[in-house]
């Protein structure tokens, strides 16, 4: 008698008799006899009894196959044998399509689905080669009917669905100093602890980019300035020794000095200690602003996952008011400031200025110039985006002004929006945490649905029921992608369970990662709640109250619902304003196809992302962030607010500040400001002035817009798909 079946990820399970049946009645409903229920139980009832105590599903598909072969029923048989078939020689069909478009290096959705990678390079094309090829074998081997059946009728998104099978997680919040004061060891040779700041910057660059070759998601630093600012100090000391061997003196009282700060002054009319410590700061100074800018150009140039890619890589900063900690920040913008290479804007590492009242905000406030100077740098190159740590959802009562380690304390974000923070088991952080993996809804198609009810009431209460199916669906299918996650070993990633996760330090290389991983989260995330609400009510919510009414209402009950899944399957699951880049047109496409051109619904490229007002809707900055400022408490897995202004913002810091400020009123967690930004592809030159077609340096009319796709830049716009550059189109200016 069967009692457990190994499922095709290798994952035992208990034995569900139904499900035989469930496959034999679909094959009978398609035969011109129809159903048989007797058989099916005949059937049914065999194969449980005659099975091994465990079997795998290929061999009790055999045994159906062979049942139904000897019964009365060879129509049966042939369906059920036909569909077997069927699936994998449609699958080879699509996969030989999607193949010429890669070798052809065809600019589509499948080549374009993340602006970030190259897909025409050679190790680009191998990457898109495995990923497609690697999708089905999800399908077919990994997922549940129910998660099947839902990707299949674009109900939902698996998000790097590529990588499921490598059990990999997303992201993760380096602690930076694990790796600082323990050096690592990747596999290939180990890298020394640092001793000075140069070599700091170095090992930040190298944990990023080993990790990222590790997981799937991005990377990032929560406290890049409290990470680095002890080496400047230590870089400080040997600089003082310098000159004491260079006079001969003795200034080893100037080793621990206090100092207010590290700024650069002349040496004029200075002398003895008083001179040499200017001196040593002068030159701690430079070497601190080298260093920030070989973080920034290494960042720009590393690549990653198989060399096609450069690292998705973040850092927050802002809040150490050291003057250790101040001359990272400073010099980190001064660089930022100047671009790299010839000028142009970085596009990583995606800087993220942590605010924070009492710390940087105010005027009173120790680290208020340099909020200033961010503010300067986000008007030329559109980084530091901005983190609200006094947003009431962003605050933690454990953080206190004079902790040396309140950054553990503090929210940390990635560039396009995923955080980290609450915590059910184990510490309230974003520190040595991440996203474990993300699935996002489509309810416009939930919601398209239900428009031929005409009562009102009714369509809305239908909608709800199709969600709240949805929601389970997808809850599921997380819970069994982590129980697979749970069965990779510490040893599949080198750097991440040994470094970097939280929890690591107590794992052996061949103990499997389930104990560690549950402190991560699972995202469940939505794209077109301003469609999904056109479908209901007829109005989005950016022009209509009732519509914002109804919008808070769903993504309120999604959010209560990730709450019951918390205590039902016990993880940590959050709802999550889903970053849609891929996915922004993949969703349209497919209900288009269906449904038709509806009008503000599917009669655009894309949909809307998350929980945004629509971009082509004209409004002032202040009522977007009306709109959607009561979203970001909703949605704990990421958000984000964004602001297009007009013209060239470089003279315009004032600009950045009102949004800030509008994120603290309305209390929003992240935003961000866009603007515009010419680029020469030829020589990197920029401006910002309107309708560039020449460059005044180069002359070349290779320009192109710089740009925000969905929180981090891209050097070009031709690495964008046809659906965000439809978007980037039709986006208005906030007035």
């Amino acid at each position: 008698m069967i009692q457990t079946v190994v499922k095709r990820d290798g994952r035992i399970v208990g034995f569900n008799e139904e499900k035989i049946a469930t496959a034999i009645r679909k094959a009978m409903l398609h035969t011109d006899k129809g159903e048989d229920i007797h058989l099916i139980r005949q059937i049914t009832d065999h194969i449980a009894f005659k099975g091994a105590p465990q079997m795998t599903v290929e061999e009790i598909q055999d045994m159906v196959e062979l049942e139904l072969m000897k019964s009365s029923r060879k129509d049966v048989a042939q369906r059920y044998i036909a569909y077997r078939n069927q699936r994998s020689i449609a699958r080879k069909a699509k996969t030989r399509d999607i193949f010429q478009e890669i070798i052809n290096i065809k600019s589509n959705d499948v080549t374009r689905e993340n602006a970030n990678m190259n897909a025409d390079t050679p190790a680009g094309m191998m990457m898109k080669f495995a990923s497609e090829t690697t999708k089905p074998f999800v399908d077919d081997y990994l997922l549940d009917e129910e998660a099947l059946e839902a990707v299949k009728n674009n109900y939902i998104h698996i998000h790097d669905k590529d990588y499921y099978p490598t059990k990999s997680l997303t992201c993760v919040q380096h602690p930076l100093d694990n790796i600082l004061y323990g050096g690592f060891s990747a596999g290939h040779g180990e890298s020394r602890p640092a001793k000075r700041i140069e070599t700091a910057s170095v090992l930040a660059c190298i944990s990023l980019e080993t990790a990222q070759n590790e997981m799937h998601g991005g990377q990032a630093i929560p406290a890049f300035d409290f990470y680095m600012a002890p080496f400047v100090r230590s870089s400080f000391i040997e600089e003082v020794k310098v000159l004491e061997d260079l006079n001969s003196c003795d200034y080893s009282s100037l080793y621990n000095t206090a100092l207010e700060d590290f700024i650069s002054r002349p040496l004029d009319g200075l002398t003895g200690e008083a001179r040499a410590l200017q001196h040593a700061v002068n030159r701690t100074v430079a070497r601190v602003h080298q260093a920030m800018e070989a973080f920034i150009h290494n960042m720009n140039t590393i690549h990653s996952r198989g060399g096609n890619q450069v690292v998705f890589s973040s850092i927050n900063y802002g809040t150490d008011t050291s003057a250790e900690g101040r001359c990272v920040i400073r010099e980190l913008l001064n660089s930022t400031f100047r671009g790299v290479g010839n000028g142009e804007t970085a596009i990583f590492p995606i800087q993220i200025w942590k605010k924070k009242r009492g710390v940087n905000y105010l005027p009173d406030d120790p680290n208020y110039d340099l909020y200033t100077l961010a503010c300067k740098v986000s008007a030329r190159r559109f980084f530091p985006n901005f983190l609200n740590l006094d947003a009431t959802f962003n605050q933690d009562e454990d953080w206190r002004a004079d902790d040396p380690k309140r950054y553990l304390h503090e929210v940390a974000t990635m560039g396009c929006r995923t955080r980290v923070f609450e915590n059910r088991f184990g510490p309230r952080t974003s520190v040595g945490r991440g996203n474990l993996s993300f699935t996002s809804i489509n309810i416009v198609r939930l919601a398209i649905e239900c428009m031929n009810i005409s009562d009102k009431e009714q369509r809305i209460a239908k909608f709800f029921a199709l969600l709240d199916n949805m929601l389970e669906i997808t809850a599921k299918q997380l819970h069994n992608r982590l129980e697979f996650q749970k069965t990779a070993f510490a040893k599949q990633f080198p750097l991440l369970m040994s470094a970097l996760w939280v929890g690591c330090d107590k794992l052996k290389p061949t103990d499997t990662i389930a104990s560690v991983i549950n402190q991560g989260t699972l995202g469940i995330g939505f794209i077109g709640l301003a469609e999904c609400l056109v479908a209901l009510t007829g109005k989005h919510h950016g022009e209509s109250d009732e519509a914002q009414q109804l919008g808070i209402k769903i993504v309120t009950y999604m959010r209560d619902r990730a709450l019951d899944f918390c205590d039902r399957y016990q993880h940590n699951y959050s709802i999550l304003a889903t970053p849609a880049e891929g996915l922004s047109g993949r969703f349209t496409r497919i209900d288009r196809k269906k449904f038709g051109v509806i009008p503000s619904i599917t009669d655009r490229d894309y949909y809307t992302n998350s929980n945004h007002v629509p971009v082509y809707y004209k409004c002032s900055a202040r009522h977007k962030a009306e709109i959607e400022a009561p979203y970001h408490d909703l949605t704990r897995g990421g958000h984000i607010f964004y602001v297009e202004i007009d013209g060239d913002a470089t003279h315009n810091p004032e600009a950045i500040m009102r949004v800030v400020e509008m994120m603290d009123r309305f209390n929003m967690g992240y935003g961000s400001v866009n603007h515009n930004r010419n680029r020469c592809i030829d020589c990197g030159y920029e401006n910002a002035s309107p309708g560039l077609e020449t460059c005044p340096k180069c002359g070349s009319t290779n320009i192109d817009r710089l740009q925000r796709i969905t929180g981090y830049l891209v050097g070009t716009t031709d690495r964008w798909n046809k659906a965000k550059l439809a978007e980037l189109n039709d986006r208005v200016t906030h007035d």
